[in-house]
């Protein structure tokens, strides 16, 4: 049984999602939480800011699609203004810096890593940060903290790593934030050119906005390269703060992610319910 608000918040959107044909009421939905309506209705608002109702509206294949016809040009308009890529569209609040060859090939080495793990809307992450940036953002399952710090002493297998979390905290404080990427901290991105030319198309996404892979594709000037932009998305070492969950098939489809489709969907539907939020009375 789920014991976290956003455990309950995960369970249900993962019943709605293997029972969307039938439509399912709230009734419905609370009861696969093991909480009434009443109890689950005032869940999803302390969680959501807004009712559950509201926040299926806007995680609907409809309103998906939408997204993705509103959004689409926000990559032609990068270029157009003449700036010399997406990502620059947010130089002026966000710095990319990405290692350098001999960094990429040591995996690393010199470098020094303080993380932590915080709990978020969207549940535990791990937060890896160095002088230079943050360089890793991953979402941790219940009971696999440790699990997660390994991975990031594979991934920098040269660095020196220690636990730090107060340089971690301001980090998780601004998951949740719409407006995060915009106004982020510097970022230590350790990928291929290609990679890191990705990561920075998806800073072009507004919060709220979505774009298909093949939008971004074309954007970064491979527009037959859908499946490898699909690679370098579900690469992606910092979420959140590069927004892959903006990412949707053409269809409009929510499609895969690295930290789990139910996880993507609140993200999302977090994300689009902003306005709803900040208009509510007393917000």
């Amino acid at each position: 049984m789920p014991t976290t608000d956003f455990e309950r918040i995960r369970t249900a959107i993962e019943y709605v999602a293997a029972h969307f044909g039938e439509q399912p009421a709230v009734d419905d939905i609370a009861r696969s939480v093991h909480l009434s309506p009443y109890h689950f209705a005032r869940l999803f608002r302390r969680w959501a800011g807004v009712s559950p109702k509201q926040f299926l509206q806007h995680t609907t294949l409809e309103y998906a699609k939408g997204l993705l016809a509103e959004s689409r040009t926000v990559l032609d308009a990068a270029y157009a203004s003449g700036l010399s890529g997406p990502g620059r569209l947010h130089d002026h609040f966000v710095t990319i810096d990405a290692v350098t060859p001999g960094e990429f090939k040591s995996r690393g080495r010199g470098v020094s890593i303080s993380y932590g793990v915080h709990a978020t809307p969207f549940g535990d992450c791990l937060i890896g940060v160095t002088p230079r940036g943050v360089c890793r953002l991953r979402f941790v399952d219940p009971g696999d903290a440790a699990g997660a710090v390994e991975s990031l002493r594979r991934e920098w297998p040269g660095a020196t790593l220690s636990e730090g979390p107060a340089a971690t905290q301001p980090i998780a404080e601004r998951i949740g934030e719409p407006q995060a990427a915009a106004a982020g901290p510097p970022l230590l991105l350790r990928g291929t050119n290609f990679q890191v030319k990705v990561w920075q198309a998806l800073l072009a996404i507004p919060p709220g906005g979505a774009m298909s892979y093949g939008d971004v594709a074309a954007g970064v000037g491979y527009p037959t390269a859908s499946r490898a932009v699909g690679s370098a998305v579900g690469a992606n070492p910092i979420a959140w703060l590069i927004p892959c969950h903006r990412v949707l098939r053409s269809s409009g489809a929510i499609g895969g992610y690295r930290w789990g489709v139910a996880r993507k969907v609140a993200m999302l539907g977090w994300e689009a319910a902003a306005e709803t939020r900040a208009e509510a009375p007393g917000a």
